[in-house]
C-alpha cells in the first residue's frame, strides 16, 4: 500500500481537486484506491457521494475497516488547511508522497513557503523516505503571476511536477463526481497533458 499525502496549510489551493483526479486516475488504471477526507469541509467525500456507479469505484476510507483499508493500493489524503506541527509530522512521517498545490496569488506563496520550511525539517523527508513535490493550481499561462509562481516552486528545494491550468474541465468533473480523465469531452487533453508529470512522479515512486 502507497499513501499519498495531499496537503499545504493554506487553504483553497486545490487540496481536492488534486486528491480526486489523482484518485479517479489511479481508479482507472485498475487499483483499489482509498480516498480518505480529513478535511472538515468533506468536499472529496462530496465528491464520492455524487460518483457515478458505471466508473472504476474509489472506495472511501470510512467506509472500510481497518483490515480492509490495508489491502488497498494506494491511499490518497484529502487533508485540512489547518495542519500544524505534530498533526503535520505525523501525516508526512505515515506518507510515501506528499503533493503541495500551490496557488499563484501572493498570499498563496507566502503561506506555502512557511509550509515547506517546516517540510523539509521532518526526518521522513530528510532521509529520503517521503518524496515531495508540487503543483501549480489554477495558473493562468503567461502572466506575471504564473512567472512568479513558477521561480518560487524552481527555488523550493522540491521536485516541481507541472503547472495545472485554470479550466472549466475541473469544475465540470467534480460536478459529475468524476475525475478529468474519466470525461469524454476532447477539451481535456491540454489538461491531461499537464497532468502526465504528476501522475508519472506518482508511479515512478510507488
Amino acid at each position: 500500500m502507497r499513501r499519498v499525502l495531499v496537503a499545504n496549510t493554506k487553504g483553497g489551493c486545490g487540496k481536492t481537486t488534486l486528491a480526486t483526479n489523482l484518485a479517479g486516475y489511479l481508479a482507472q488504471l485498475g487499483h483499489k484506491i482509498v480516498l480518505e477526507d480529513i478535511d472538515r469541509q468533506q468536499s472529496s467525500a462530496a465528491w464520492l457521494a455524487r460518483r457515478p456507479q458505471h466508473v472504476a469505484t474509489v472506495f472511501n476510507a470510512e467506509d472500510l475497516g481497518k483490515s480492509a483499508l490495508q489491502k488497498a493500493d494506494w491511499v490518497i489524503i484529502d487533508s485540512p488547511g489547518g495542519l500544524r506541527d505534530k498533526k503535520i509530522s505525523d501525516a508526512v512521517t505515515e506518507a510515501d508522497l506528499v503533493l503541495v498545490p500551490v496557488a499563484p496569488s501572493a498570499f498563496d506563496i507566502g503561506a506555502t513557503q512557511d509550509f515547506l520550511e517546516l517540510l523539509a525539517e521532518e526526518k521522513a523527508v530528510r532521509k529520503h523516505k517521503t518524496f515531495v513535490g508540487l503543483v501549480g493550481m489554477r495558473v493562468m499561462p503567461r502572466t506575471r503571476s504564473a512567472e512568479r509562481l513558477l521561480a518560487f516552486m524552481d527555488e523550493s528545494g522540491f521536485s516541481v511536477l507541472s503547472m495545472l491550468r485554470a479550466s472549466q474541465i475541473y469544475v465540470t468533473a467534480a460536478e459529475e463526481g468524476l475525475s478529468i480523465f474519466e470525461l469524454s469531452s476532447t477539451l481535456k487533453e491540454v489538461d491531461i497533458a499537464q497532468w502526465n508529470p504528476v501522475t508519472d512522479w506518482i508511479l515512478q515512486n510507488s
